[in-house]
C-alpha cells in the first residue's frame, strides 16, 4: 500500500492537490456564481470528510487525508494551487487541472499500481459530487440542470486524465 514516502516531494504534491484539482475544474467549467461555488466546495469537502471517516478507504487516500489535516500539508497544497492557477481564466483553470490530472495519473499508475484504481476512482466520485452540487442556469431556483453539458464534459475529461477505463 502506497503512502507518502514512495513518492518524491514533487509527486506527492501533485497526489495531495488532486482532490481540490477535480473540484476546480468542474467548478471552472461552468462558473456558477457564489453560491453555486460555495455549494460545489462545500460538495468536495464533504467527499473529503467521507472518506476521513472511511475505515476502509483506500491506504493512498487515507495518507493524503492525513497530510492535508497537518500544517505542513495544508501549506504545501495551498501553495501547489497557487502556482498551478497563478494569473489563470475559468477555461484556463480547467485545463491546468487537467494537465496536472494526467501527470497525476502517469505517477500512479508507476508508484502505487495497487492503488491508483481506488484513488482515481475516489476523484471521480469527487468530481461528480462537484458536478450535482449545484443546479446550472437557474433563474431564482427555477428551471436549469443539476450537471451541465459543460460539467458532463469535464467529467468526461477528468475520467480520460486519469485514463479510467469508462474513460
Amino acid at each position: 500500500m502506497a503512502n507518502k514516502q514512495d513518492f518524491k516531494p514533487e509527486e506527492w504534491v501533485k497526489i495531495l492537490q488532486s482532490p481540490m484539482l477535480v473540484g476546480i475544474a468542474v467548478s471552472m467549467a461552468d462558473p456558477s456564481g457564489l453560491w453555486g461555488a460555495l455549494k460545489e466546495a462545500a460538495a468536495a469537502s464533504a467527499e473529503i470528510g467521507t472518506a476521513m471517516r472511511d475505515a476502509s478507504a483506500n491506504a493512498l487516500i487515507n495518507a493524503v487525508i492525513t497530510d492535508i489535516n497537518t500544517q505542513d500539508g495544508r501549506s504545501a497544497l495551498q501553495n501547489a494551487l497557487k502556482n498551478c492557477f497563478a494569473g489563470a481564466e475559468p477555461a484556463q483553470c480547467v485545463e491546468r487541472s487537467l494537465a496536472n490530472l494526467r501527470e497525476l495519473s502517469a505517477i500512479l499508475d508507476e508508484k502505487a499500481p495497487i492503488d491508483a484504481v481506488a484513488f482515481k476512482a475516489w476523484l471521480c466520485a469527487v468530481s461528480q459530487k462537484v458536478a450535482e452540487a449545484s443546479t446550472e442556469g437557474a433563474f431564482l431556483g427555477f428551471g436549469g440542470a443539476q450537471v451541465s453539458d459543460a460539467e458532463k464534459a469535464t467529467l468526461a475529461d477528468i475520467s480520460k486524465a486519469l485514463r479510467m477505463a469508462s474513460a
